[in-house]
């Protein structure tokens, strides 16, 4: 925790002031005098923004800052889980060192919260997780990550899976993940059944990867929403991906979201440009929580990706066919407040009491800032300065 004057910035892109920072905590808007001893930033009349969150990526995973890793294998989401599992040593892909990149990169380029999805198996063990619960203790200072304990080459269909979920969710794993229980598993009663009997047992929330489409996805989804509503666990899951939501069919899709709303079942979206997505506008529309995430970024899954919200935010944003400013706006929103409310993040955002975690950003406007995909200006985390221009005061391994 530390106390901060924050000179000459926009607030959400509104009028002039200084933010007053006193124990990591937002004090005051206003003009004021810096007390003895407090450091004191120029913002340059940049807009500030509570900071960006990352609610959907996998830090374990990606090869940045590695020898080129050559891709040449079909793009078939099995055939990619399994390589991945079995080659992930002789590659060299470090959980810990690996992470750290990841992380930093993020923070960097303006992210305060993360929520990274990490792979347990019975080949790894929890080799992989506890990895990045040592890049968590280390970053805490720069960045928040929430770990979910993800079984990414299934549950049913890999025996010793569901003890190790257990394990790490007693050692302190925040949320429990789940992967397309049809198309991985072949047996989603068998693992949804024993999701959701471990959350209950842990009282952790659900975050299931679901890229299923069409009525397969939505089969899946009425077969989640049942046993939200037997476990009562509303307001408690999460869906990514939700790739059946972009289905061609309006009256289908309309209901699902009805359920979503009712339910309090959050979607998070990465605007995956190879597959089809859900109307971000229909799911706010419909009051439904969502929030966006990297995902995967140059990995053995594929080139693409960068560490960066507000580049995500563009390509959620294009996807989605967004043009008008408040469509800009919300979009920003998704990357920022909406992640924070899928993560349920106390003392989020730009009011007096919250903590002081923001990221200043270049442009006129708000959505003037998500098409600009600047250098973040300057990023602060619990009031200390964790990024200038784009740069991390901390330097990846």
């Amino acid at each position: 925790m530390t106390d901060l004057l924050l000179r000459n910035v926009r607030p959400m892109a509104g009028e002039t002031c200084d933010i007053l920072i006193e124990n990591g905590e937002i004090s005051g808007f206003g003009r004021f005098e810096p007390k003895p001893g407090m450091a004191v930033e120029d913002g340059g009349n940049s807009i500030v923004i509570p900071g960006l969150i990352d609610a959907h990526t996998h830090l374990d995973k990606t090869t940045w800052g590695m020898p080129w890793h050559v891709n040449n294998r079909a793009a078939i989401l099995r055939e990619r889980i399994d390589f991945e599992r079995e080659n992930r040593s002789e590659i060299g892909i470090d959980p810990h060192r690996q992470s750290m990149r990841h992380a930093i990169g993020l923070a960097a380029h303006g992210a305060t919260h993360i929520r990274s999805h990490v792979d347990i198996d019975p080949t790894h063990g929890l080799s992989i997780v506890e990895g990045v619960w040592e890049t968590r203790e280390k970053l805490r200072d720069i960045i928040d990550i929430e770990i979910v304990a993800f079984p990414q080459s299934g549950l049913m269909v890999m025996p010793g899976t569901k003890e190790l979920l257990d394990e790490a969710l007693a050692q302190g794993c925040e949320v429990l993940g789940g992967i397309d229980p049809c198309g991985i598993d072949r047996d989603p009663k068998g693992q949804l059944d024993t999701i959701f009997a471990l959350a209950v047992k842990h009282q952790r929330p659900i975050d299931i990867h679901l890229h299923e489409t069409g009525d397969l996805g939505a089969f899946t989804m009425e077969l989640i929403f049942e046993r939200i509503r037997a476990n009562g666990m509303q307001g408690k899951v999460a869906i990514s991906h939700a790739f059946a939501l972009g289905m061609n069919d309006y009256l289908r899709v309309g209901k699902l979201i009805d359920e979503l709303a009712a339910l309090d079942v959050a979607i998070l979206t990465t605007g995956a440009p190879s597959a089809t997505v859900p109307s971000v506008m229909r799911l706010k529309e419909a009051g439904v929580r969502v929030g966006g995430g990297c995902d995967g970024i140059r990995d053995t899954w594929g080139p693409w990706g960068q560490p960066d919200m507000l580049d995500r935010a563009k390509i959620i944003g294009m996807k989605n066919g967004m043009r008008k400013d408040h469509e800009l706006e919300h979009v920003l929103h998704i990357v920022s407040q909406g992640g924070a409310d899928v993560m349920r993040i106390e003392g989020y955002g730009l009011n007096i009491g919250c903590n002081a975690d923001m990221t200043l950003l270049t442009g006129e406007t708000l959505a003037h800032a998500v098409v600009d995909v600047a250098p973040r200006p300057l990023v602060i985390k619990r009031g200390r300065v964790t990024a200038r221009a784009g740069q991390a005061i901390v330097d990846m391994p």
